[in-house]
């Protein structure tokens, strides 16, 4: 019992930093950083890497996309080493919701692709990769991110379980329905043709 006592306020914690950790807006950081102005008055307006590529300037998508999913990332594997895996699938849970909701930023952030992406990785980097091949091809197919995006999300719990790693199956799932409930307007898009194709300026 005094083990159990002791471990919940540090989950509790490990969460909490998580969270921060997530709640980075880096695609208004590089937005910033490049000059490119205010994203979220830009295209979409989301504070992702698809929506700082639509300025038009590669590399700060580039970074975006690798520190998005790198905060997830690093939260991930502190956690692992420092307190455990259980810790470890909190920690990109917390990342994952900060991204999505940052104190930053009013609590109005991005979809949580690239982060979403870093959790898998860290997790499992087979189930990682393979959640990254599946966005790849079907934006080699479509040339629609989100579309990718959802691709790549519903099928990581089924690539989760194929792969030997049972245990992550359930936050997968629930990372993917929120994803797919983030991506409401672009599914929307989506049925109608209206999606705009990567790399599309605003």
């Amino acid at each position: 019992m005094p083990e159990i006592v002791t471990s919940v306020p540090l989950l509790a914690l490990t969460a909490a930093l998580a969270y921060l950790l997530g709640s980075v807006p880096f695609g208004i950081v590089m937005a910033r950083v490049f000059g490119l102005g205010d994203l979220r008055k830009i295209g979409s307006g989301n504070i992702g890497a698809t929506n700082v590529l639509r300025t038009g300037n590669k590399l700060a998508a580039f970074l975006t996309l690798v520190l998005d999913a790198g905060k997830a990332g690093i939260a991930v594997l502190i956690a692992r080493a420092l307190v455990g895996e259980d810790a470890a699938q909190l920690a990109g849970l917390a990342a994952f919701v900060g991204h999505l909701f940052p104190i930053f930023l009013g609590f109005k952030g991005g979809k949580g692709v690239a982060t979403f992406l870093g959790t898998l990785l860290a997790l499992a980097w087979p189930v990682g990769l393979a959640a990254c091949g599946l966005w790849l091809l079907t934006a080699l197919i479509t040339r629609i991110s989100s579309l990718s995006a959802l691709v790549a999300a519903v099928l990581s719990p089924l690539a989760a379980w194929a792969l030997g790693h049972g245990d992550m199956v359930a936050l997968m799932a629930l990372l993917a329905v929120v994803i797919l409930e983030r991506h409401k307007a672009n599914i929307s898009r989506i049925l109608s043709g209206a999606e705009p194709k990567i790399g599309k300026k605003s």
